[in-house]
């Protein structure tokens, strides 16, 4: 049986362990929440390696990316290197992959009518790839990177003020505390509800990571839809409560929770037997087809997002 261990900055409350099966092989997917301390994650990493199969890094990335350019989180660093037999994985191989599919999916196999919707992406530099997958669809799209990680009211509507942006802010954003830039610990737990409603509201459908979505969103979201992923079931109650027609996870349901990009990722590492260094793309969208994971797609209020 092969063991996978997600170490998240985020808060303990959303701690899961699950059993499931793949490709034959038992596997044991744990998320263990560290409320914000990266000194307790690094303990923690250190206490573990080379008895688990894998490691996810939750809560934080190693890379924020735009286009071919990357930029280290300075905080990331000591925790990644922590892990001296175990491999570790922040996801983006996963937003990178995956997410490009499941947006396709959606728009040429569901018959998403994205290029009649208005999408907000929460973070375009944290999913590149979705962001480009989302633009090819001719939505209306609005990267919110300045607005929720910087707390500036302005918005991008093109990858290429992105990328035009990020060459300025992202060699200063990555060297802030991350707790600065996301939320961690407990404040994954509190609202400001009023601070970027306007934002939500011109949007049809709201997207990317769900922390940044929660922490920000309205007290209510009639009719929006929503492409996310790591929410629990009570997430989801919540959700429904506000009015959202339409929930999409990129990871599948596991046992009633939607795991993060970094759980998916040290998944295939740990399936593979290979380090991630060694995985390509390609072995990645192999292991996916075989996998035959496909987004999970809920209705929680009509009417839905699919036609």
């Amino acid at each position: 049986m092969k063991r996978v261990v997600s170490v998240s900055l985020g808060s303990s409350k959303r701690n899961k362990r699950v059993e499931e099966e793949f490709l034959g092989e038992k596997v044991v997917i744990e998320r263990i929440g560290t409320d914000g301390s990266i000194p307790k994650a690094i303990e923690l990493i250190r206490q573990l390696d080379g008895k688990v199969d894998a490691f996810g890094m939750g809560g934080i990335d190693l890379y924020i990316g735009c286009g071919k350019r990357r930029y280290m989180l300075r905080d990331a660093v000591p925790i990644a290197r922590a892990a001296k037999i175990t491999p570790i994985v922040d996801g983006g191989r996963i937003k990178a992959t995956l997410e490009r599919r499941v947006i396709a999916y959606l728009n040429d196999v569901l018959k998403v009518p994205f290029k009649d919707k208005t999408v907000l992406l929460v973070s375009g530099l944290d999913r590149f790839g979705m962001a480009e997958a989302i633009e090819a669809t001719g939505a209306k799209l609005i990267l919110g990177d300045f607005i929720f990680a910087l707390h500036l009211p302005i918005k991008l509507t093109s990858l290429r003020t992105l990328d035009l942006a990020a060459r300025i802010i992202a060699p200063i954003a990555v060297r802030l505390p991350f707790s600065v830039l996301y939320p961690t610990g407990k404040e994954q737990e509190k609202r400001s509800v009023h601070k970027f409603s306007r934002y939500y509201l011109e949007a049809d459908i709201i997207a990317g990571d769900f922390h940044y979505i929660r922490k920000y969103m309205p007290e209510s979201l009639p009719g929006r839809s929503i492409i996310t992923n790591t929410v629990t079931e009570e997430d989801v109650e919540e959700l429904k409560r506000m009015g959202v027609s339409t929930l999409v996870t990129t990871t599948p349901e596991m046992d009633g929770r939607s795991f993060g990009t970094n759980v998916l990722e040290a998944l295939l590492v740990a399936l593979s037997g290979k380090r991630p260094e060694e995985l390509t793309d390609e072995d990645i969208n192999g292991l996916l087809d075989k996998l035959n994971f496909k987004p999970r797609v809920e209705v929680l209020n009509p009417p839905s997002l699919i036609p």
